[in-house]
């Protein structure tokens, strides 16, 4: 049972001399551990006792073809068995092959405790009652967890074995509970159409401010759904920026309106590309209809960017369950002219252009999921933070006075726009299928208000 995952476990100081890869599958696949139902109890205090001497028992004895030792002449590590995943263990991540997390197996009986540790902690996620999860929900779903955060591990190259306290809170704090609401999500929508019924994918709107970890975050959501056998597309509003042509021509008929001078605000974005993308993806209902997705290219013309030859665009096959799109400034509404103009008069323009960003971006969305921030010059600390990595890892990045210049012309529209946002909801959404995470410095959730459900 997936619920005697090896991230359950304490860590022995004596482990084996090899090293594993673990498999949830297998444990899942294995009779005496699925006879150890351990989420109709409902919590694990009530656990029955007998069992938990089973549990142990279990552990102290693990079936030998659950294990074989790494080759001494080869140097290479053996695993318990292949990963028949659609990812398994060799991660494929910015076009690279990674190799499988080793972890170490305890040689001592695992201490169940453990195990009721970690169900504490997941229970303690700031994010359950926000996204509908309670004890017993979790108990039920545990399977679910355990292998989705161990798989997790590997996409990221953790050791499950030794997550430190943030490692184990990004994981089972924020990704695997917001996969489950996504999951319920889409069984919701899923649930609209009648038997044998064409069912477009359900698109999910993430509008979160730049370096806050949205692209991460649905990174590891693309992945969660490819793993459980569900095909998913990634877009985000940066794709659908103007050329390099167009972008001069909205720099040229907008003179000293330095919100307009580079791509970013609303008026620099292919309204059309949306649309025709949009529908085209929701159009993957069956197998064998594919599409070319759009990529821009931000590393072109010097770093003024342009539209990524289509030659390169990733191609993506129905049928389709989700579209996951991202962006800086998805659902801000249009705001009264006064208003935008006493946070900037440059902004004025801008605001007149999110109008017609309704009907190209918005009206697609299904569900949202809003990452809030307690202060928007957290986007200056996280670029700066990115473009000083890049700069130690011998890349080429902003110096630190092209990052103010480029955050400050952003901050206009955090200012004006994040405030409706926070406290009404994305343009046209419905607050039951809206969920608002309040993040911290450290881009971590934590407590916070939900979204306003009265107006």
């Amino acid at each position: 049972m997936a619920a005697l995952n090896i991230l359950c476990l304490k860590a022995s100081s004596s482990t084996l001399p090899f090293h594993c890869n673990f498999n949830s599958n297998l444990l899942l696949s294995n009779n005496s551990y699925n006879n150890l139902n351990i989420s109709k109890w409902g919590s694990w205090a009530t656990f029955p006792r007998k069992k938990l001497a089973k549990l142990k028992a279990n552990f102290s004895s693990l079936p030998s073809q659950m294990v074989t030792k790494s080759s001494n002449s080869s140097g290479s590590q053996s695993s318990w068995m292949q990963d028949n995943s659609a990812y398994g263990d060799n991660v494929v991540h910015s076009g690279q092959r990674q190799g499988p997390l080793h972890s170490a197996f305890p040689a001592s009986p695992a201490e169940v405790s453990s195990v009721k540790d970690l169900f504490d902690f997941i229970c303690s996620g700031p994010l359950l009652d926000k996204l509908g999860l309670t004890a017993e929900k979790v108990a039920e779903s545990i399977d679910k967890w355990l292998v989705y955060g161990s798989k997790l591990c590997r996409l990221f190259k953790l050791d499950e074995l030794y997550l430190t306290e943030a490692q184990k809170a990004r994981i089972y704090h924020y990704y695997v509970p917001v996969f489950l609401w996504c999951e319920g999500e889409i069984s919701q929508h899923m649930s609209t159409f009648n038997e044998g019924e064409d069912i477009p994918p359900l698109v999910i709107g993430f509008s979160a401010p730049q370096g806050c970890g949205k692209t991460t975050l649905v990174f590891a959501l693309d992945y969660l759904f490819q793993i459980t056998g569900r095909k998913s597309a990634t877009v985000s509003i940066d794709d659908f920026y103007l050329t390099a042509e167009g972008q001069a021509k909205l720099r040229e008929s907008n003179p000293g309106n330095a919100l307009l001078e580079f791509r970013g605000n609303a008026g620099s974005h292919d309204l059309s590309l949306s649309v025709e993308s949009l529908t085209a993806l929701c159009k993957l209902t069956k197998e064998g209809r594919k599409m070319k997705v759009p990529r821009y290219d931000k590393s072109a013309n010097n770093g003024r960017g342009d539209r990524a030859d289509p030659s390169t665009w990733p191609e993506v096959e129905g049928p389709l369950t989700a579209v996951l799109f991202e962006g800086w400034m998805l659902g801000f509404k249009p705001l009264p002219p006064k208003t935008v103009k006493t946070v900037d008069p440059q902004l004025e323009i801008v605001n007149k252009n999110l109008e017609a960003y309704y009907d190209a971006w918005d009206e697609f969305i299904n569900s949202w999921i809003v990452i809030k921030i307690q202060d928007p010059s957290c986007v200056y600390q996280w670029r700066l933070q990115a473009e000083i990595a890049m700069r130690a890892d011998g890349l080429p990045g902003m110096s630190d006075e092209e990052v103010m210049d480029f955050v400050s012309r952003y901050l206009p529209a955090y200012k004006a726009y994040l405030p409706t946002l926070y406290s009404e909801g994305p343009n046209g959404s419905d607050p039951k299928h809206t969920v608002m995470i309040e993040i911290d410095e450290g881009r971590n959730p934590i407590l916070g208000s939900k979204v306003n459900t009265s107006s």
